[in-house]
């Protein structure tokens, strides 16, 4: 049995989406097999799944999908937000074709591949009293009111990791769970916030949000791309990964 009835309906249970999981590969095989055969290999399918962290998938991978659309214009990339540890799980229930992360990836299931190098930084609003200071350390940021994403989230994981090994004590910490709005939190004055410097270009530029110098703090960290150990690359998978500056 591979369903299981829920009222009227039927639902696919456990085995169920083990044997999905197994034959979607196998068909996608399959059709490579017959592109061939029919003199249209590397035909691209029509629907691809991605699943990105806040980060990436709001900042970084949009120009890519698109240019990679505009080239392919029957292709269908759709793209799922979410944080780390979200995107682990979607990658690893085969929900997700690939995965784009920026915490690290412990599941045995799964290949990390080194994608780029991002860079945080704890920012404050412009009327803060820390804006225009020209040198901070550690014990100006003891106790103070934090804006910071939620547990699971690769950011949040790198910001405690490094606060820790610096010695320094969070005050309270509001948790929002998408960059945007930790940006309008801390440039109302909410308290100071942590962000990748790809998702504050524009804040910075605008002057509504401050940039601290510190560098008693390891803010550096590795993004990575997720595939499943038994996840088959159509030509299609790899030429998106590709077009995002992934070598598969």
């Amino acid at each position: 049995a591979l369903f299981d009835r829920v009222g009227r309906r039927l639902r696919r249970n456990e085995r169920g989406d083990a044997l999905y999981d197994r034959a979607t590969e196998l068909l996608a095989r399959a059709q490579e097999i017959e592109d061939a055969l029919r003199g249209t290999a590397g035909a691209l399918p029509a629907h691809l799944k991605l699943a990105a962290s806040q980060t990436i998938g709001s900042y970084l991978l949009p120009a890519a999908i698109g240019g990679f659309l505009a080239a392919h214009p029957d292709a269908r990339v759709e793209l799922e937000v979410r944080n780390t540890r979200e995107v682990i799980a979607e990658v690893a229930a085969f929900r997700a074709d690939a995965g784009f992360i920026e915490g690290p990836c412990r599941h045995a299931e799964l290949i990390a591949q080194p994608w780029r190098q991002d860079e945080l930084a704890v920012v404050v609003g412009a009327r803060h009293a820390l804006a225009h200071r020209r040198r901070i350390g550690a014990a100006d940021l003891h106790g103070q009111t934090w804006v910071l994403r939620e547990p699971g989230s690769g950011t949040r994981e790198l910001f405690d990791r490094a606060a820790e090994t610096a010695g320094i004590e969070l005050g309270p910490v509001l948790e929002l769970g998408h960059a945007e709005a930790i940006k309008r939190a801390v440039a109302a004055g909410a308290g100071l916030g942590c962000l990748s410097k790809s998702a504050i270009e524009n804040e910075l530029a605008a002057g509504t949000l401050c940039a601290l110098k510190t560098p008693f703090l390891d803010l550096h960290r590795q993004l990575s791309i997720v595939l499943h150990r038994r996840k088959y690359l159509t030509a299609g998978l790899r030429e998106v990964l590709a077009a995002c500056g992934s070598q598969p």
